[in-house]
């Protein structure tokens, strides 16, 4: 049987089972091989391996990653497919489906329970874009054992992602991700290798996790606020923006924290490096600028 990821095979499936796509869930479904192919060499999967997907939808890339991986863990939210599924990757022992939305799933049981005896485990995806962000905030803030996350995301969601400073995709999203991981965008996916086609395209971007965070900062809550109120409003300066966070009448302790700290109170927050946003958060919890 030719595999699910083409045109042909992916409406033949639809149409037997009468499945209809809903908005609200994001469904899209890949139709290219090669971009499929993309995705699993950059995971860097071997038969030691666990692979965690999130939305397989019809299993386009929950095959192709039973044919790579030690064990495979398919989290599906929409009941529909879970009998498509099932059909479609047979009798593989070592790949499970898990009706469930992965937001509300004990990740670290599922670990447990799906991946044991695995030398190291990656999620690989095909993620809805409406639930990206809360989705990889989770993977990366509950610390679980991962070596890489290969999604294929929205492709401005990636591009800021994988932002550098001084750039204008540059924002609190770019310094969260790459306080846990080392991100490379792998390829840009066109709109049209889909079924529905969405209305942009997608990127596939890779997150090698780190052993540690990037910066060494003391309290990790304090930290993340500290770099959202610095891009509350980004047009404004860092200072303009800390001090509606902090409380205007601390203005000029603010300025004098951000002296001593080295950074120019007329800076904006896309400047700031990952190192100058621990330095600033440490600095203001050490003169006890909170907010107020």
């Amino acid at each position: 049987m030719s595999d699910v990821a083409t045109p042909r095979r992916t409406k033949e499936i639809i149409e037997r089972h009468g499945f209809s796509f809903k908005k609200s869930l994001g469904q899209n479904f890949l139709i290219d091989p090669n971009i499929l192919n993309k995705i699993v060499s950059a995971a860097g999967l071997d038969k030691t391996k666990g692979a965690l997907e999130i939305g397989p939808g019809i299993g386009a890339l929950t095959e192709q990653l039973a044919r790579q991986a030690k064990a495979v863990a398919a989290v599906e939210i929409d009941q529909r497919l879970i009998p498509i599924l099932q059909e479609v990757l047979g009798a593989e022992e070592h790949v499970s489906v898990v009706h469930a939305d992965v937001l509300d799933l004990d990740l670290h049981q599922l670990f447990r329970d799906k991946f044991a005896g695995t030398s190291a485990v990656s999620v690989v995806a095909n993620l809805p874009y409406y639930v990206t962000t809360p989705i990889l905030m989770k993977l990366l803030e509950q610390r679980l054992p991962l070596e890489n996350i290969v999604v294929m995301i929205q492709k401005e969601v990636a591009e800021r992602m994988a932002a550098k400073p001084g750039t204008k995709a540059y924002g609190s999203l770019s310094v969260a991700v790459q306080y846990y991981a080392v991100p490379e965008l792998v390829c840009i996916v066109p709109h049209t290798v889909f079924i529905p086609q969405p209305n942009v395209d997608s990127a596939v971007i890779k997150l090698a996790m780190r052993d540690k965070p990037a910066v060494e900062v003391a309290d990790e809550d304090f930290f993340f606020r500290t770099v959202q109120a610095c891009f509350a409003q980004r047009r404004k300066t860092i200072h303009n923006n800390l001090s509606s966070w902090i409380g205007k009448s601390r203005r000029e302790e603010l300025t004098r924290v951000l002296q001593e700290t080295g950074i120019d109170p007329v800076r904006r927050g896309e400047t700031l490096s990952l190192q100058e946003y621990a330095a600033l958060a440490a600095a203001l919890e050490r003169e006890g600028l909170k907010q107020a």
